[in-house]
């Protein structure tokens, strides 16, 4: 079922290219994250600097925040995605190439302020497409994004297996998927328009501010996985270098698994328990990862967090580009806000508390942050049910 649903997803131009560029993030991260300790013991950081270090991504998120709406008001979004995931692909390398803790700085705001943009403008034509076509593929489409981390994280092992460092690692992943957005850009640019969007500032409504609260706890939680599970297996564990990388490689290819499945999934058992039951599993998860200390309980533990996130984010964007009375650019912009600050400001929370107790009491906090999650989505009916019923999937659309 997942292989038919992703080979049709890719037979039509308008979901391949989606697809493409929501890959791009997850391939480059993927090396990222299992670059990581390697970096840290470069420049000689502690886990406290590390974090701190960190923090610097969500404050160009941030950033990204407060400059979207103008820039996506006065340039098309074709050629934001274009060049806007090239310049990715350039941040990350510099990022993994650093030579000092003031590159690294640099290299990690860019990286947040230029990853907010790329997220906005691909939710945003996402939803075009959903309702050009009247058809659901906003999962499936979060599902290449978590297919590319798992194929990445899979990657870095077998670089690693054959002693490629992770400056040859990045700038060959980056080198091909800026030939692919290259070979795409005719496909890039035929969205060359501009959304509409409202530049003038105005308190988010709570109903956004909900979906915000919820994204915010998973992509914290992502982004905890991403940043600090090859250090937990490493350093905490004992694991090997080949073994760093599967903790994230099992949640990517689980996040891939329920994304790609979504589409269908979402509509039979509705967005709302779908939300409840995967924040529930997620703490589980966290619980599984730290409670036992073991590097194959770890790995299992990951695995189950990415089962449990899979389709929240995806339900939480549809939703944001359909609240009444706000644009779908400042609805999707509002929520990504909380999603990334989440994303990337969690890591260095994580990164403060290793330094006084461990990683293990860090990663704790998201256990108690997903039960609240899931506590505030079955209190909440608005959160998901009242404006996220887009139709079922249908590949069979011969003009889709």
């Amino acid at each position: 079922m997942i292989l038919g649903n992703t080979i049709n997803y890719l037979r039509f131009p308008a979901s391949r290219t989606v697809g493409l560029l929501f890959s791009v993030s997850s391939l480059l991260l993927g090396i990222w994250v299992a670059a990581i300790p390697g970096i840290k013991l470069r420049l000689g950081l502690t886990d406290a600097s590390l974090g701190l270090s960190l923090l610097l991504a969500p404050v160009g998120a941030l950033t990204g925040v407060m400059v979207a709406p103008y820039v996506f008001k006065k340039i098309p979004v074709g050629q934001w995605m274009v060049r806007g995931h090239i310049l990715y692909c350039l941040i990350f390398i510099a990022q993994v190439m650093a030579v000092s803790p003031a590159m690294l700085w640099v290299a990690l705001y860019f990286n947040g302020l230029t990853g907010f943009l790329n997220g906005v403008s691909t939710n945003s034509v996402v939803d075009i497409v959903e309702k050009q076509y009247n058809r659901r593929i906003m999962s499936t489409s979060h599902g290449m994004y978590s297919l590319g981390g798992g194929i990445s994280a899979g990657l870095t092992a077998i670089f690693y297996a054959v002693h490629l460092t992770p400056i040859w690692q990045i700038t060959i992943v980056a080198a091909v998927l800026i030939t692919l957005l290259l070979l795409q850009r005719k496909h890039l640019l035929q969205y060359a328009i501009k959304i509409q969007s409202d530049t003038s500032f105005r308190l988010p409504s709570g109903s956004v501010i909900g979906l915000a609260f919820i994204c915010f706890v998973s992509f914290m939680g992502e982004g905890c996985v991403a940043d600090w599970s090859a250090l937990y297996l490493r350093e905490s564990l004992h694991g090997s270098k080949v073994i760093a990388g599967l903790g994230f490689a099992g949640f990517s290819v689980a996040m891939a698994i329920g994304r790609l499945n979504g589409d269908a999934l979402i509509p039979k058992v509705g967005s709302k328990n779908i939300v409840i039951a995967g924040c529930l599993v997620a703490s589980l998860g966290f619980l599984l990862a730290i409670g036992f200390g073991t590097v194959p309980t770890a790995i299992a533990g990951f695995t189950l967090i990415g089962f449990g996130f899979c389709c929240v984010v995806p339900i939480l964007f549809s939703a944001a580009s359909r609240v009444p009375g706000v644009s779908p650019v400042n609805g999707i912009a509002a929520v990504a806000s909380g999603g990334l600050i989440g994303f990337l400001a969690g890591p260095s929370l994580i990164g403060l508390i290793a330094e006084e107790y461990s990683i293990a009491w860090g990663l704790s906090i998201l256990f108690f942050l997903s039960l609240a999650a899931a506590i505030f989505a079955w209190k909440n009916d608005f959160l998901i049910n009242r404006h996220s019923r887009a139709p079922e999937v249908n590949y069979n659309d011969q003009h889709y």
